[in-house]
């Protein structure tokens, strides 16, 4: 009888989990449709009054995301007015829906990423996860890794899925 041999822990497999990079933070969905007038219209001077009213340190550390979930038309403006009170406050502020914010998250920390741990080795993007790390998350990685990686795949050691090869 043989010994059981790990060649998944001997291998030169390197695998990148995605949710190692997620940041701390809490993600909030910031909707101004109550700033609105009938939740429709813009009104510059009671929407400053609320602007200027509002608690901005109560998101200390926070990511947001700008949004109105009604049918008003926003300008540009209203949403910059919003980032000028923020910003000294929050980590991250978009416009757009909780993903969208999850994404701009991933594209800055993925444009940051140390690629010498992957150069000429096979790697394995890790597919499960516990935290939202959104699907653009996995594409941003795929094709950043693949620049110096020899090869990537996705899944687990056990079951992965090949997905790129250097010739």
């Amino acid at each position: 009888m043989s010994d059981i041999i790990n060649r998944v822990a001997q291998s030169k497999l390197v695998t990148f989990d995605l949710e190692e990079l997620y940041p701390e933070g809490k993600r909030v969905l910031f909707d101004i449709k109550d700033w609105l007038y009938e939740e429709l219209i813009l009104r510059e001077k009671e929407f400053r009054a609320f602007v200027e009213e509002h608690n901005w340190t109560q998101y200390q550390g926070d990511h947001i995301a700008l949004t109105c979930s009604s049918d008003a038309i926003i300008p540009g403006w209203a949403y910059m007015l919003i980032t000028s009170k923020l910003g000294p406050y929050a980590k991250n502020i978009v416009v757009g829906d909780l993903e969208h914010l999850e994404s701009s998250i991933y594209q800055t920390i993925l444009k940051n990423l140390d690629l010498a741990t992957f150069k000429d080795k096979p790697v394995i993007i890790k597919g499960c996860s516990n935290k939202p790390v959104p699907q653009n998350a996995y594409i941003l990685a795929t094709a950043k890794i693949q620049t110096v990686a020899k090869s990537v795949m996705y899944g687990e050691a056990c079951s992965s899925v090949p997905l790129f090869k250097r010739k």
